[in-house]
Order: structure tokens, then C-alpha cells, then sequence
């Protein structure tokens, strides 16, 4: 539904651009804009993951967009061997330096079709994903998923910073090149917690499990959890040590004379012994 007329290297006139946001509200919005509001929708695979498309000027002509989403990360970190996968089928020190591979999870593979049919007929890919490391990381991987079904993309990235018609035109007109290094800043991160979440988690429950009561399920571990532990921690002691004290508000009441006129402040009481007004 997405092919093109266009041959070879095509005038702006037939160009055609994928435009990728990193949730579906933003790719609304994000084609709301550039389509000011005059955009046709159209079903892809994904049911949550609509496609907008519309026609926009674009480096000094009009360009056919199409603009759709996908719902934060398309792919996950695993073992390539299936026995590093089963606990009890390798040496926990395997874990440490087993070959992994990203891959698309089952629950996203409609949105990784969505991509690769709106890509084929594309010339360029516009990655309008968060503007954070793990956005840029979000978008190697739908470069990633788009290649593969059209090699031939011209790859380019919007950096926004707010979805205001400003911010994304000027987006539009100053597109960068992707930042692989912060990609690979995620992929390491993510690495290091699918190696020690899987070694130590194994360890300690295989370990500990039914040693002690209430220790009779999964012990979970990860690198995150630490620190997300000790604000939990700290935040139940500073509960825990919390010491009930008075205090005290003012409250202060002001009325004015029946009848006075409105904004007009009445007269107080004459002081005893002398008439109102008076010296």
C-alpha cells in the first residue's frame, strides 16, 4: 500500500520520508503539525500504532510523509544459546561472556511489520525519538528494522525538545545524523544487567531458596535494583523515625460594616470618651 512511482534517484517533488516517534500520541501530534492538521490515517499491522500520512514542504519542496510509532524499545537482550537460557544447564560463569543477539520479542512483532511494510516505499528515515540516550538507542533499532526491508535509506535524525509547531519545524529543517555512540552507551548498560541479573539471580536463589523462611521463591537481582532499594529503605526509615509535633496557623478574619460600599473600609469605633472622626 506504500509503493511509490518514483525511479531511481527522485526529485523532491516524489520524495517519500518514514517518519518513527517513540510513542503513538507523538507521532500524532508530530504529523498534526506538519500536516497542519490535514493528514489521512491509515491501519498497519500494529492496531495501536497507526500511520499518518500527508504531504509537507521539506528541503524547499513538498514531500509525501508518512509518520507512525512504536511503543518505547522494539528489541530485547538474550542468550543465543538456548542452554544459557535453562538454569541448571551451564556453569553460572558461563553467563559472563556468552554471545547474545538482540531480537524483536513476539509482543512487538506486529509493530516490527509495520515498520518494514511503511519503509519499502520509502526513501528517507526520520527517527523522531526522545531526545535521551535511550531514545537514540530506540532508534538504531528501527534503523535497524527498516534496512532490512530497504536497504537504500538515507538515515537521518529530528532533535525536539518540546512537540510545539516551532520546535518541530525547526527539527525538521536541521536534521542530524543518528548518535551511535549513545547508542552503544545503552547496549552496553543493557548488557551488563542481562549478564549479572542472570548470573547473580540463579546464585542466590539456587543458594539461599528454602534456607530461610520466607526465602522459598526468587531472589531477584539487578543493577538497578540497588539504589531503587535504598531509596525505598531510607524512605521507610525517615517514616519509621517520625515524630508527631504541634504547630499552629493563624487564621485571620476581616469584616466590614453593614452596608459599607463595596472596597471601601469601614470606620472603626470611636475610642470611648471621644465622637466618631474626631481629633
Amino acid at each position: 500500500p506504500f509503493a511509490t512511482t518514483c525511479r531511481s534517484v527522485p526529485p523532491l517533488e516524489c520524495m517519500k520520508v518514514l517518519a518513527v516517534a517513540e510513542k503513538p500520541s507523538v507521532a500524532k501530534e508530530i504529523a498534526n503539525i506538519l500536516s497542519q492538521q490535514s493528514y489521512r490515517t491509515q491501519q498497519g499491522p500494529s492496531q495501536y500504532n497507526r500511520l499518518f500520512e500527508f504531504s509537507t514542504p521539506y528541503r524547499g519542496s513538498q514531500c509525501q510523509m508518512i509518520v507512525t510509532s512504536v511503543t518505547g524499545h522494539l528489541m530485547e537482550l538474550e542468550f543465543c544459546d538456548e542452554r544459557h537460557a535453562k538454569w541448571k544447564r551451564c556453569d553460572l560463569i558461563e553467563l559472563f561472556d556468552a554471545p547474545i543477539r538482540q531480537r524483536v520479542p513476539d509482543d512487538k512483532r506486529d509493530i516490527e511489520r509495520n515498520l518494514e511494510q511503511a519503509a519499502r516505499g520509502c526513501h528517507e528515515l526520520h527517527l523522531w525519538l526522545d531526545c535521551d540516550r535511550e531514545g537514540e538507542a530506540i532508534g538504531f533499532e528501527v534503523v535497524d528494522v527498516c534496512k532490512r526491508a530497504n536497504p537504500r535509506l538515507q538515515i537521518r535524525r529530528a532533535r525536539f525538545s518540546a512537540l510545539i509547531p516551532r520546535d518541530i519545524f525547526h527539527a525538521l529543517a536541521n536534521l542530524v545524523p543518528p548518535d551511535q555512540r549513545l547508542a552503544d552507551a545503552v547496549s552496553a548498560r543493557s548488557e551488563i544487567d542481562l549478564r549479572l541479573g542472570a548470573a547473580f539471580t540463579r546464585f542466590q536463589t539456587l543458594t539461599l531458596q528454602d534456607q530461610y523462611e520466607g526465602l522459598d521463591g526468587l531472589l531477584s537481582y539487578g543493577p538497578c535494583q540497588f539504589p531503587t532499594m535504598w531509596f525505598v529503605v531510607q524512605r521507610a526509615a525517615r517514616i519509621d523515625a517520625f515524630v508527631r509535633e504541634p504547630f499552629y496557623a493563624i487564621e485571620v478574619e476581616h469584616r466590614k460594616a453593614l452596608g459599607a460600599p463595596l472596597g471601601s473600609e469601614a470606620e472603626p469605633p470611636a475610642a470611648p470618651g471621644r465622637a466618631p472622626g474626631g481629633a
